[in-house]
């Protein structure tokens, strides 16, 4: 932790992600045991604040793993598509649901790959705030029994190829015209008595800078 980190700071979606994909690698590794990872995962998701995140990976090697939380909040810059398409490996490779759910929403990057199995679970992926690792990503998801709710925002271009028994893959309901620059999400995999829905919907803050500009053309016409 650095001379100005603050403890008390609440965390975001991102922050806890980040320290989950520590705790999935120290399992891969053998460092921890299912019961270990378990009982810090569920740690993890319930912290509040940095200084709750902090002792969780304290005794864990972090040298691979994605950036450690940052104190300082830099403004998020809107740039268009090209300023979301940053490149790298994504910070989160994939989710597994048994039994339980998994999610991916805030500001997270979306690996080229990634990689979902949901047994008697569910996932939601929640795309509308997320950067991109390359200009075409791949969502692959098995759901046996389970299933999978996508989130993508309007302009992007989603191509929808998973095969369903018993079970089905939907395309958005509004297809929309792509943006140029916007990057293209192929959905695939295998749903067995499950099923995988995509939907298509702007972030909250889309719909508040939309809400707000002819507010703020009324008001320049005024003056």
């Amino acid at each position: 932790m650095t001379d100005d980190a603050r403890p008390e700071l609440r965390a975001s979606d991102t922050d806890r992600e980040r320290v989950a994909e520590v705790l999935r690698d120290a399992l891969a590794e053998g460092r921890l045991d299912m019961g270990e990872f378990e009982e810090r995962l569920e740690a993890t998701y319930a912290a509040r604040t940095y200084g709750e995140l902090v002792p969780i990976t304290r005794d864990l090697p972090v040298g691979s793993a994605p950036a450690p939380v940052s104190f300082s909040k830099a403004p998020v810059q809107d740039d268009g598509w090209a300023s979301r398409i940053v490149g790298g490996e994504g910070s989160s490779s994939g989710g597994i649901a048994i039994l339980s759910g998994f999610e991916r929403k805030g500001r997270w990057t979306v690996p080229k790959r990634f990689r979902c199995f949901a047994f008697l679970g569910g996932a939601n992926l929640d795309l509308r705030d997320a950067n991109f690792a390359d200009g075409e990503v791949e969502i692959n998801i098995v759901a046996l029994l389970g299933g999978a709710q996508i989130t993508v925002p309007p302009g992007v271009e989603v191509v929808v190829r998973g095969l369903g028994i018993m079970g089905a893959f939907e395309h958005p309901r509004d297809e929309g015209l792509s943006e140029p620059g916007a990057p293209r999400v192929v959905i695939g995999g295998f749903a067995f008595w499950g099923g995988v829905g995509v939907e298509r919907k702007a972030s909250k803050l889309s719909r508040r800078r939309d809400t707000e500009a002819p507010r703020k053309g009324r008001g320049e016409l005024r003056d």
